[in-house]
């Protein structure tokens, strides 16, 4: 299975935080998984971050090196994720989700969130 991190299921499972739910644990854990971040992912934590309303227990340089051990892949963004972004209804206002919406449609991922909201679209979500 192909799964796409969002940006709190990232964090919480980095911080090995008990917030993070068993199912997406194992999940994230899956060695027979492909497990992606979106490159806006790491935007929204560097720009929550630079405003201070975000705290990482590590560095942000930490960060990647986690990923990599992890063999979390970086899913860049396409054309093809922008064209599904513009049709996507407008039933979530958060552009960074929007966009983790719009890749997971595109390529077909189930997304690892607990946001309420993706249940409105039309993807996979685990939690």
């Amino acid at each position: 299975m192909k799964v796409l991190l969002d940006t709190h299921a990232l964090i919480w499972f980095a911080e090995g935080s008990d917030k993070l739910s068993l199912i997406a644990k194992n999940e994230i854990g899956n060695k027979n998984n492909s497990k992606f971040i979106s490159i806006a992912t790491l935007w929204e934590i560097v720009i929550k971050t630079s405003k201070e309303k975000l705290e990482l227990k590590q560095s942000f340089k930490d960060l990647n090196y986690f990923l990599s051990i992890n063999n979390i892949q970086i899913l860049n963004l396409e054309i093809s994720h922008l064209n599904t972004l513009l049709k996507l209804p407008h039933h979530h206002g958060d552009p960074f989700d929007r966009l983790l919406i719009a890749q997971s449609i595109t390529e077909n991922v189930a997304i690892i969130s607990v946001d309420k909201h993706f249940k409105d679209y039309d993807v996979k979500l685990i939690w």
